[in-house]
């Protein structure tokens, strides 16, 4: 049977990229078939990584049969895979986030999960001398998934291993990384055809504090203005997505990725306290800007109290 690569729900660049780069690998260096799947609709960034170069989206799956092969990527957190996940025939796990625990297993399987920024920078590593043999459009959605969860090497999560396999990438392709990283953000930027709904399940992630559900939400961006000029109607917009999702709060941060720093969205009580006692902001208004705060998984995540 043909195995099924897919990441997380909301896929990002990662998790539209690294799904395509190891489904090549399996297929075209370990024989194996197998398919990068997407869990939903990928974002503008990804799109653009998609387009620019020449790479076919993959299908968008609702679920998983049961006993199907599947490698999960970029994540290994139930919540954000499909409801019967734990019914397939889950064989490896490819990963950079704190281990959450949950998901079961037919047998033994592969496990990476390493301190590194980006998934693509792992899968790099797996492949050893094989990763030469990635063509241009994989070693393009590699260097795209690694610019993209460093924020070009801005976020705090970047280690020099992350920077040394994109700057190799990216003089094999003769990219500029200043330039296209540019044209990425500028395409990430660019939220103006997604309704406010749409913009707080764009990159979120739901997580549970102390036995408080929050859906975290994070828009990287070189416009912060564009999506702040939306703060009403998106602070409104959260009590509906809340409830439709089953959480008790979606908690926005706008990442102004220039500045390096995030805008978290104020609507009431409960993220005030979250902002005081998370980050030792007192906020006095609708918004609270944080400085330096640009990564959710190193920054928002650990931090998180209520």
């Amino acid at each position: 049977m043909t195995i099924q690569v897919f990441g997380h729900k909301s896929p990002d660049t990662d998790s539209t990229g690294s799904p395509l780069i190891w489904a090549w690998y399996l297929s075209e260096i370990k024989g194996t078939p197998a398919e990068a799947k997407l869990l939903g609709e990928p974002n503008t960034e990804a799109l653009f990584m998609l387009q620019h170069w020449k790479l076919d989206k993959p299908a968008i799956i609702a679920d998983i049969d049961a006993g199907a092969p599947c490698v999960i990527v970029d994540t290994n957190n139930p919540a954000e895979l499909p409801a019967s996940v734990n019914d397939a025939d889950i064989q490896a796990i490819i990963d950079h986030h704190a281990l959450v625990g949950g998901l079961k297993t037919k047998g033994p399987i592969d496990i990476t999960i390493r301190p590194l920024a980006c998934t693509a920078t792992i899968m790099h590593d797996l492949m050893g001398d094989d990763a030469a043999k990635m063509p241009d459009a994989i070693k393009g959605a590699a260097l795209t998934c690694i610019l993209s969860d460093t924020l070009e090497f801005r976020s705090p999560t970047t280690t020099a291993h992350d920077r040394g396999i994109a700057e190799k990438l990216a003089a094999e392709l003769g990219v500029d990384i200043p330039t296209f990283a540019a044209a990425m953000f500028a395409a990430k930027s660019d939220l103006s055809s997604f309704s406010d709904a749409e913009l707080l399940r764009m990159d979120s992630k739901e997580y549970e504090v102390d036995g408080t559900k929050f859906r975290v939400s994070v828009l990287e961006t070189t416009s912060p203005a564009t999506v702040l000029d939306r703060k009403a109607s998106l602070m409104e917009t959260m009590t509906r997505v809340a409830t439709e999702d089953g959480v008790d709060q979606v908690l926005l941060f706008v990442v102004d990725i220039l500045n390096e720093q995030s805008t978290l969205l104020v609507p009431n009580d409960l993220v005030k306290s979250v902002a005081s006692k998370s980050f030792g902001a007192h906020a006095t208004a609708d918004t609270l800007v944080l400085p330096g705060v640009v990564s959710r998984k190193k920054q928002v995540i650990p931090n998180l109290k209520v």
